[in-house]
């Protein structure tokens, strides 16, 4: 079973080790914007006045992801340099999406990007996204694979309009529907 969480719940989430050790917590979320993977995290202290780590978490050194805190093995897990766990990843590096223009293939703007819909398991990638529509609703819209990232804007299928969710507990069936209606019409992605 897929879960699915807003990426905006990783940020400031505890990285834990094994052992229970509190070692850092992350500060951002670095994507590889062609695949939509998580490449890395970037670290912070933990606590009020802590600032950042200047270390990376890549996203092969995390044992889990859950609700509450990404596990990690042990603290030789981090790298020493954020540029590092960046350049570790294939493909062209990824821009911040927040504020971007989610826009369909034939140039129907959906909205603005107010945060990533991550799904969650062994390699957790881009499954959607938040956006601000026109009329002021916040809606979440799944992508059906890689998408085209610029720095304007997001493209995604046309048949991504059809297919949203007011909330997380419903996204999943948007997902699926997606997916469903690319694979059928493979012409349209």
């Amino acid at each position: 079973m897929t879960t699915y969480i807003r990426a905006g719940e990783i940020t400031k989430m505890p990285v834990v080790t094994l052992a229970g050790d509190d070692i850092a917590q992350v500060k951002d979320i670095v994507f590889d914007a062609v695949q939509g993977n998580i490449r890395c995290f970037t670290l912070a202290g933990r606590g009020l006045l802590a600032g950042p780590l200047h270390l990376a978490l890549p996203w092969g050194n995390v044992h889990s992801l859950g609700p509450d805190a990404v596990m990690v093995r042990d603290a030789n897990a981090l790298e020493e340099d954020a540029a590092a766990a960046r350049r570790r990843g294939k493909g062209s590096g990824g821009g911040d999406v927040l504020g971007t223009a989610l826009t369909t293939q034939s140039g129907t703007r959906l909205g603005t990007i107010t945060d990533a819909v991550l799904a969650t398991g062994r390699t957790p990638a881009v499954a959607g996204y938040e956006i601000d529509t026109a009329e002021r609703h916040r809606i979440l819209v799944p992508v059906g694979g890689p998408v085209t990232v610029s720095a304007e804007r997001v493209l995604v299928p046309d048949a991504t309009a059809q297919h949203s969710s007011g909330d997380l507990e419903g996204f999943g069936a948007a997902a699926e529907g997606l997916r469903r209606h690319l694979q059928e019409h493979p012409q349209e992605d």
